[in-house]
């Protein structure tokens, strides 16, 4: 019965972000036809390609976290969970993604703990990333976002250091211990976070890519557009992440962008751009959901753990001796 009503749970999800998801683009549907007809169809093509790409690339740099935390999955299972659950973020409150994706690894006998942990890593790392990508990239290049956003940029190197597998593990296991969970049995390493900054670096490298490949098709120009692009996205990934009521970062993401490609767009371009951006994302992630639903279900992986009780449930499983 309780198998029954998780799955229904998990449906009402993907159908509520499936609306969401719709709302938004409907809202501004008039401004993404516009949009649109101001690009080729190989920019459109290309940029949604390399969104895709960036996407497939951060949800490898969260397995690598899984993976160190003790429960390394196959490439098949990580993708559908990920391109399912990545659905909640466009729920307003940026938690139905992590319930989603804790429920899907427990399919696969990986204890919440474990899912819960990788997930907070995942995000603290694209987070420090980007702000460390936009701190290389649009200082030297961007005057407009080194007036407004300078704050950011002076915690790139902070949040960097707060990745250090010590500080991590110490930090995983306060929160734990918060919610009453027991501790996590495979700490980090400091070789699984190389791996999963690398992956994590070459998601914003690739979606750099997908900024860039917009900005030139509405006119933009210039040997220093690709670092203004990349900076920009990932400056503005991170301000829509920390408005935690709006789903997907919605407005501010697109606000951000705006700022720091105005001074090198044509006028009216960069509101193009964001649009842009905007709506070929939100398909990437359409697309990864349904590949993910049309994949099914795999065997749980062998190897892993007996999954544990439920993350919130505050109880701890009973220890056996040696």
């Amino acid at each position: 019965m309780k198998v029954v009503a998780v799955r229904a749970l998990r449906v009402f999800l993907v159908l509520l972000a499936l609306a969401f998801c719709g709302y938004s683009v409907a809202s501004q549907w008039d401004a993404t036809v516009d949009a649109f007809r101001q690009m080729s169809w190989a920019a459109l093509a290309g940029a949604l390609a390399a969104g895709l790409a960036g996407l497939f690339v951060w949800m490898l740099g969260w397995r690598e976290f899984l993976g160190g935390l003790g429960s390394p999955l196959p490439v098949r299972a990580i993708f559908r969970i990920s391109g399912i659950s990545q659905l909640g973020k466009y729920v307003p409150g940026k938690v139905w993604a992590l319930v989603t994706q804790i429920e899907m690894t427990r399919e696969h006998k990986v204890p919440p703990e474990r899912s819960f942990g990788s997930t907070m890593l995942a995000v603290a790392t694209s987070t420090s990333c980007g702000l460390a990508v936009a701190a290389v990239t649009l200082p030297l290049t961007s005057e407009a976002a080194r007036d407004r956003y300078w704050y950011l940029f002076l915690l790139a190197p902070v949040l960097l250091a707060l990745l250090h597998p010590k500080v991590v593990t110490w930090a995983l296991g306060v929160m734990l211990s918060l919610i009453r969970r027991p501790p996590l049995e495979h700490p980090v390493s400091l070789g699984v976070t190389l791996r999963a900054i690398g992956w994590t670096v070459l998601g914003w490298a690739l979606f750099g890519v997908h900024t860039w490949l917009l900005c030139m098709a509405v006119g933009g120009e210039g040997t220093g557009l690709p670092f203004v692009a990349t900076g920009a996205y990932a400056l503005a990934f991170v301000a829509g992440f920390l408005v935690f009521i709006a789903p997907g970062g919605i407005g501010a993401r697109e606000a951000a962008l705006t700022v720091v490609l105005t001074p090198v767009l044509p006028a009216g371009a960069p509101v193009v751009v964001a649009i842009a951006s905007r709506v070929l994302l939100t398909a990437a992630d359409l697309i990864n959901a349904g590949v993910a639903l049309l994949l099914g279900r795999t065997a749980p992986a062998a190897g892993n753990e007996r999954p544990s009780k439920e993350l919130v449930t505050g109880t701890h499983p009973t220890k056996e001796g040696p």
